[in-house]
């Protein structure tokens, strides 16, 4: 199995997996999607509101909003020293206190961890007028997004086969399929269809190009070929901020390492070490 990035950024990353299967591209990305901690407001206690909004209404808007987090210090609250008591190891507290007129906004939030800030400053959370005011208290903490979306780390997670472009020798060379690909990766060259070089993966398997070289009347087989290599995959996972998309992938990967070892463990154990045996 083999990992190559061709993006690698603060908020997005693209890379293609390799002599994988479905299974496993899919594994990977339900993990990237669910299993991946973050921090989130889970509790609001409210002092004083008189906006248009009602508390729970207000305590949702919260919820969602993405809170930049390091696993390194904060844990979950089952998991932590504390006993879920709440403390600062897995636990941040957010004060809140504004009155109007003025918009409301993610910024205004004050965490109690200076580096547990929202992800985002400018999120609009509720507009006051004259008069109206919101005073409250909020709590975050790690949580996983099979539990609620506002912990997923991802605002798009998915992946696709690599595409794999033939052409036969019944290809003349007309063009009509290079007009018809609505990604631009096609080019006539020596009188033959080829593709324009490093913009394979950018095809999107739509086949308009092949339904463009029959509807020439060449045949009744086209002269070039879309198909899906079935090991290879590209990966595309856009951040929502509270983590980098590097740590997403680390993560995703450690819990399916994990998972794979707890399942050889079981069939190790109701097969006698036979399961143990076969798998070394």
């Amino acid at each position: 199995m083999e990992v190559t990035f061709s993006q690698l950024d603060d908020t997005v990353a693209r890379f293609v997996l390799s002599e994988a299967t479905h299974a496993f591209a899919n594994t990977l990305r339900r993990a990237m999607i669910s299993e991946v901690p973050t921090l989130a407001i889970e509790n609001v206690r409210i002092y004083g509101n008189t906006s248009a909004l009602f508390d729970e209404m207000l305590a949702h808007r919260l919820g969602l909003i993405p809170l930049k987090t390091d696993l390194s210090v904060h844990a979950p609250v089952d998991s932590c020293a504390c006993g879920g008591e709440g403390c600062p190891g897995c636990t941040v507290i957010y004060t809140l206190s504004v009155e109007g007129p003025r918009t409301v906004y993610s910024g205004d939030l004050i965490p109690q961890d200076p580096e547990a800030v929202p992800v985002h400053d400018n999120i609009p959370v509720v507009k006051l007028v004259e008069g109206q005011k919101l005073v409250l208290e909020a709590q975050a903490v790690i949580n996983k997004g099979k539990e609620h979306v506002k912990w997923q780390p991802t605002v798009a997670c998915g992946y696709k086969n690599y595409p794999v472009i033939t052409t036969s020798e019944e290809c003349d060379g007309c063009g009509m399929c290079v007009e018809e690909c609505p990604r631009g990766i096609l080019a006539v060259d020596s009188g033959a269809v080829s593709v324009l070089d490093g913009r394979l993966a950018d095809c999107s398997m739509c086949r308009l190009c092949e339904q463009a070289c029959l509807s020439g009347g060449i045949g009744e087989e086209p002269g070039i070929r879309i198909a899906a290599d079935e090991t290879r995959f590209i990966f595309v996972v856009e951040s929502d901020g509270s983590l980098p998309p590097s740590e997403i992938i680390k993560h995703a990967l450690l819990y399916v390492k994990d998972k794979s070892h707890d399942l050889v463990g079981v069939l190790t154990e109701i097969s006698g070490g036979i399961a143990d045996e076969e798998g070394s």
